[in-house]
């Protein structure tokens, strides 16, 4: 059985450097390495744009096992939840605008070693991320572009 160190990424959809990220990740395995682990496991939002998509890429590139947690928009709300505040999409279709939350929450539930996050312009999603990974304890490493 490996012993693969959980990498958690979080970061703005609107990330446009590929290089930076991508050897941070390196930087990241790397360091896993160094301390006694056979590799890493990347846990993130599954965003289809921006940082996530791009570590997605860059782990199936590299062979690097991932777990994909994206946010349940369009499902139930949950019990912090107030009622009436669900969105309209242009298609009518209504979202949670939680649900992001909830999924950042369910991440950093999953023990990452490191959370690995890729801000843009103090993008609020990231933002609450690495709050709660800093109110778990578990180290975060932000660049910024």
């Amino acid at each position: 059985m490996m012993n693969l160190a959980l990498v958690g990424l979080t970061g703005s959809r609107r990330w446009l450097d590929v290089p930076l990220l991508e050897d941070t990740l390196y930087l990241v395995w790397h360091d896993a390495l160094q301390i006694g682990y056979d590799g890493i496991e990347l846990i993130h939002g599954d965003a289809q744009d921006g940082a996530d998509a791009m570590g997605d890429a860059w782990a199936v590139r590299n062979n690097i096992p991932r777990r994909r947690r994206p946010a349940d928009w369009e499902g139930p709300c949950g019990p912090e939840c107030q009622p009436g505040h669900r969105r309209k999409k242009r298609n009518g279709r209504t979202y949670c605008p939680l649900a992001g939350h909830r999924r950042n929450q369910l991440i950093i539930d999953e023990r990452p070693v490191l959370l690995v996050a890729a801000q843009v312009n103090n993008s609020t999603g990231t933002a609450d991320c690495m709050r709660r990974a800093k109110t778990a304890g578990i180290p975060v490493h932000r660049i910024t572009v």
